[in-house]
């Protein structure tokens, strides 16, 4: 267990740093294309991939993350993912070509045809990617997976940024994408030994465990997508481009910190899942490296985002502002609550998930949805995520307990130093002393950068205040200290 438990944590360490990397590139990317196209620009392109992602979901059944819960696929499990990709690369190609015109009329937007075209050669060209990349996550070799997934964000980007100063619209953010697919369909082949054949013989066995994964990214995609449709068709692509780069930077530091984290630990809670010791003790260290990390960073964006959005984006996304405040406490309850559905799938139990996710999506979060926006406009629509995932976090987290058989007093105990942590981060930065000072800052950046240092300063303080207080008990503070003030043995 211990070598499995050490593999993950490497894992975790490689995605973690992946993930730092790749979104500091999308963050850079994220200002130069604020400064330099409008947010016009943004909202059609959303208009266009969240018609391709609703496709998507026709398609989207997971084949990676059944390959790695099944502890010895063989290769016709694999060339049948891979036959079953290309094939449905083809038809949703062929479909978002057609629709193209359709698409034009029902939102009155004639950019949008050229845009579906090449999004539609690039889906077709995607469907050819490689199968067996997967084996690196199976493997837990994920230093192998961070140069493969580097090499497509940094290609994507040069062209995006290539682009942007050249041509200054829309085109810098499609040919972008469309220069991702390209890169990951040539990595694909050039970072792994496996050539995938056309076989349909483990097609039964597939589908199977798929069949779940499917339902819950069909409920996925209508928690997180929704909203682009609704908006785009009520409020216009100015008001949608905005609610977009809002939801870029809220999430930022909480769920897209979070998922290389549960990335890399999914592979190894499937070789855990049948020792129960062994996988509640590893859900309770990745819960507390998770609190740690993402509970500080949302409420942090949360705190400081007022000065953030003019510094980083400049006065004319000004409006953002309370939209980012709701979005990035909302991240913090979604974060919390990934590393459940990694557990779910890997011991075997993706229906749990799906009952969750059909609870939280079409009992609590659409009527939330549909009455405050409403209400509010698109504040409302950020208000419905927050509250929905507050409501949702003790229900999840019962099904776990139940389902581990955890005692609520372990989950607590993870959690209460974070939590005590963010509370005087909180009272400091909001205190009057500190706007007193930050109001003889003159510059934007000066102040945000004073307010950002004081918050990490006093979070780290007060959490490892507590940690020492309680003789330095076992939980994501010690993992820390270890690696950074002592050698592994």
């Amino acid at each position: 267990m211990q070598s499995i438990t050490n593999k993950m944590a490497k894992g975790a360490a490689w995605m973690v740093a992946f993930k730092m990397i790749e979104r500091s590139i999308g963050l850079l990317s994220t200002i130069i294309l604020a400064r330099l196209l409008e947010p016009d620009d943004f909202g059609l392109v959303a208009m266009a991939t969240a018609f391709l992602g609703l496709l998507l979901l026709l398609t989207s059944f997971s084949f990676d993350v059944a390959l790695i819960q099944k502890q010895e696929p063989d290769r016709a499990l694999y060339d049948t993912a891979w036959t079953f990709n290309v094939i449905f690369g083809a038809l949703l190609a062929i479909i978002l070509a057609v629709a193209a015109g359709p698409l034009v009329g029902f939102y009155n937007e004639p950019r949008l045809e050229d845009i579906l075209y090449i999004l539609a050669f690039g889906t077709f060209l995607g469907g050819f990617g490689n199968i067996g990349p997967v084996a690196f996550r199976k493997d837990l070799q994920f230093h192998k997976e961070f140069y493969f997934l580097l090499g497509k964000k940094i290609s994507g980007f040069i062209v995006c940024m290539i682009l942007a100063f050249s041509m200054r619209n829309y085109w810098a953010l499609v040919f972008g994408t469309f220069a991702s697919t390209i890169a990951e369909l040539a990595l694909s082949y050039a970072v792994h030994s496996y050539r995938p054949r056309f076989c349909l013989k483990g097609r039964k066995e597939l589908f199977g465990y798929s069949m779940w994964l499917f339902i819950n990214n069909t409920i996925f995609f209508t928690y997180h997508r929704m909203a682009d449709f609704i908006i785009s068709k009520t409020l216009g692509s100015h008001t949608l481009g905005v609610y977009t780069v809002a939801y870029e930077l809220s999430n930022l530091p909480t769920t897209e910190l979070v998922a290389p984290i549960n990335r890399a630990v999914f592979p190894g809670y499937s070789k855990l899942a049948n020792n129960p010791d062994d996988i509640r003790h590893g859900f309770l260290s990745v819960l507390g490296m998770i609190a740690l990390c993402a509970i500080p960073a949302g409420l942090g964006i949360a705190l400081v985002a007022d000065v953030l959005v003019p510094v980083v984006l400049g006065n004319k996304w000004l409006e953002s502002v309370p939209l980012i405040q709701m979005l990035a406490m909302s991240g913090v309850f979604v974060a919390l609550q990934t590393n459940t559905g990694s557990l779910y799938m890997a011991i075997g139990k993706p229906s749990y998930l799906t009952m969750i996710s059909l609870f939280h999506v079409f009992v609590v979060f659409i009527p939330l949805f549909l009455y405050l926006m409403e209400l509010n406009g698109v504040f409302g629509v950020t208000q419905a995520y927050l509250f929905s995932n507050i409501i949702i976090w003790p229900i999840n987290f019962f099904v776990v307990s139940s389902v581990i058989k955890l005692k609520w007093r372990s989950i607590f105990f993870v959690l209460w130093r974070p939590i005590i942590g963010c509370f005087v981060m909180t009272a400091v930065l909001r205190s009057d002393w500190i706007s007193m000072f930050s109001g003889l800052l003159e510059l934007d950046w000066l102040c945000l950068v004073f307010k950002v240092f004081i918050g990490v300063v006093v979070y780290s303080f007060t959490v490892l205040l507590c940690w020492f207080v309680f003789r330095k008990p076992e939980g994501a503070e010690k993992t820390i200290v270890n690696r950074l003030f002592y050698s592994p043995n």
